[in-house]
């Protein structure tokens, strides 16, 4: 799943160096001894292309499997516009997801466990085959999707103070891949019911006084949740049965230390309202 980007890292290599700002393979360590101590980490491709950024994401990606286990799907960031605005994007921005940062429901986990840990309410479509590659809209993605699971992503913003946070850089890390919280698989039976009903749901973020946290309907994720999975697309990923696909976020994200101890987040509209939770003692 690496050697698209690698590849690109060899494009990239090959460019006059003052044209390339793919992360060197010192910078590339650093970030990661800063990753690995969750203390805050200097940005990698500042002022570089974005395909400087995706050459910087494959070495740190490939850095990072012995430590989160292998790649097992993409995640979109920045799919609402407040994100992007934020943050200065045109559009959404793509990372990886690996094995060993999943946890399950109800999971127990002490703050911080990142540099800037952060807790959002995100969504999982499981990739059914890759019948999907060839979907335009999301009831035909939706045909090939086997699961949609309740997600909570624990990211890391993991920069130091004063560094530039940039659509570019945002994907040289990883889009803060640190953890995430996954839920209960509800099957996809009916494709065009399922693609109204993540669009019409209402997601609601709940701290553990049952205070709320975000509200949002599934449309605040690019219209419709699985348009994240066109958007991954149209930008050359391919994906294989059983990839994780995780959506975004559906609206702002907290630090633990609001969160009073721990979230919920419930999908109303979707079969059952399911919710997913994850508990930060304090």
């Amino acid at each position: 799943m690496l050697k698209p980007l690698l590849a690109a890292c060899a494009l990239a290599a090959t460019a006059p160096a003052a044209m390339a700002a793919c992360a060197s393979d010192a910078e590339v360590a650093a970030f990661m001894e800063s990753y690995l101590a969750k203390t805050p980490a200097q940005a990698l491709s500042p002022g570089g292309s974005m395909e400087d950024a995706l050459c910087s994401q494959a070495k740190l990606a490939a850095a990072l499997e012995p430590h989160l286990g292998p790649v097992i799907g993409y995640k979109a960031g920045l799919t609402s516009k407040p994100a992007q605005e934020r943050f200065g994007a045109a559009e959404p921005v793509r990372g990886l997801l690996f094995r060993d940062m999943m946890l399950e429901d109800g999971a127990t986990l002490d703050a911080p466990w990142g540099a800037i840990p952060m807790v959002e309410a995100d969504l999982i479509l499981v990739v059914a085959d890759d019948g999907i590659n060839n979907a335009t809209t999301p009831e035909e993605a939706l045909a090939h999707i086997s699961a949609i699971r309740p997600f909570i992503e624990l990211p890391d913003l993991t920069l130091a103070k004063g560094q530039p946070f940039t659509a570019e850089t945002i994907t040289a890390m990883g889009v803060g891949t640190r953890l995430g919280v996954l839920g209960v698989p509800l099957s996809v039976q009916d494709p065009a019911a399922m693609a109204r009903m993540l669009e019409e749901m209402s997601v609601t973020m709940r701290d553990a006084a049952g205070g709320v946290l975000v509200q949002a309907p599934g449309r605040a994720v690019l219209g419709n949740p699985v348009n994240a999975a066109l958007w991954l697309r149209s930008k050359g990923v391919v994906f294989k049965s059983g990839d994780l696909i995780s959506v975004g976020s559906f609206g702002p994200l907290f630090p633990p230390q609001k969160t009073k101890g721990g979230v919920s987040v419930i999908y109303q509209g979707l079969p059952g309202d399911p919710v997913v939770e994850v508990f930060f003692p304090e």
